[in-house]
């Protein structure tokens, strides 16, 4: 088991036959091509991500997708919300959204930090569900530093092999495979009967 590499996350970005355009503006591309949801539609995953990560997030949408999983992008499903206007109806619509998912995965990147949505996402999904996980984006060496968000060591870490996804209570490393007391599936975690809270 590990955490997704850039690299990963960027090739499936680029083979989801929904990305219609070469150029660096998934986001434009994909408003094209995909129908909103209705405002009641039930995920699986909020995905919380940078808006500047539109390359990675489409790319672990479509992992996640892979999975059997419904996920969440609020570019993607809600194209009319402008993330650079920050209103009351934007946070409304996010807050009933996420209300209409059973976890949140966290997209933890280089870009995360700078993100002033991620926090309050992240603080209002575990005050009002509990299922939250990170997902590391580690860059290509396998490197990821959390020592500046020391309060996403409060959340189990999702990892993901070619066949499920596994959470668990790692603060900042992969639980060596061998210990499977801290692993759970992604499945189990989200149906509330093992939500590994601290």
């Amino acid at each position: 088991m590990a955490y997704l590499s850039e690299s990963q996350v960027r090739v499936a970005a680029r083979r989801d036959s929904r990305v219609l355009a070469k150029s660096m503006d998934s986001a434009a591309a994909l408003r094209e091509s995909v129908r909103a949801d209705s405002d009641d539609a039930r995920y699986d995953i909020f995905l919380c991500h940078s808006v500047s990560d539109a390359e990675l997030v489409q790319g672990a949408k479509t992992i996640l997708e892979k999975h059997n999983l419904r996920v969440y992008v609020d570019w993607i499903v809600d194209p009319q919300m402008d993330r650079s206007a920050v209103t009351s109806d934007t946070a409304r619509k996010l807050r009933s959204r996420m209300r209409h998912c059973d976890s949140l995965l966290y997209i933890f990147s280089r870009n995360s930090r700078r993100s002033r949505w991620m926090p309050w996402e992240l603080g209002y999904f575990d005050g009002f569900k509990g299922t939250v996980g990170i997902l590391p984006i580690t860059d290509d060496n396998g490197t990821i530093d959390f020592s500046q968000e020391e309060y996403l060591g409060l959340y189990p870490k999702v990892e993901i092999t070619d066949t499920a996804l596994f959470v668990n209570r790692t603060k900042a490393m992969p639980v060596p495979a061998s210990d499977k007391e801290n692993y759970r599936s992604f499945q189990r975690w989200i149906s509330g009967t093992d939500k590994l809270r601290p």
